[in-house]
């Protein structure tokens, strides 16, 4: 009987966990234009951080797309505008004609390598870049816009 329970269990936590990544899937999709064969074939991607004492400043950035998620390599100038912005955890995105005004940059020190490698095989320049500093990968999450209210 044990041994059910235990059977039970373990196949309700595969259905729960393949239930939690669609719904998060799913949530990406829903924001308009978000599209990651936009990030591939982008050579740049632009994010607009806000300081208190500097205002909006357009930071370009390489972007690359690992499964489905496209991840940026922050330096350390870019790196520290993000540690300075005002609207974090969110930036406003700019890539191809699409712009996105709530993008999360979720930190990834896990996938370090994988964006690496990933960034070598994109950008011939990497040959000079990767041996700079990255104190940050982070994986771009669009945020769906919130509905729009009537105020009848």
């Amino acid at each position: 009987m044990k041994t059910r329970r235990i059977a039970d269990l373990a196949v309700l936590s595969v259905v729960l966990s393949i239930a939690l990544v669609a719904a998060a899937r799913a949530e990406e999709k829903a924001v308009p234009g978000w599209d990651p064969a936009l990030f591939r074939e982008a050579s740049t991607i632009k994010v607009m951080t806000t300081e208190p004492d500097v205002g909006e400043h357009w930071s370009n950035l390489w972007v690359v797309v690992i499964d489905g998620q496209p991840y940026v390599r922050l330096g350390d100038r870019a790196y520290g505008r993000i540690q300075r912005n005002t609207t974090s955890p969110y930036v406003k995105l700019k890539v191809a004609d699409q712009e996105f005004d709530k993008v999360k940059l979720e930190e990834m020190p896990d996938m370090k390598e994988k964006v690496a490698t990933a960034m070598a095989d994109k950008y011939w320049m990497d040959i000079l870049i990767r041996h700079e500093s990255h104190p940050m990968v982070a994986r771009l999450v669009p945020q769906t816009p919130a509905p729009e209210t009537s105020s009848h």
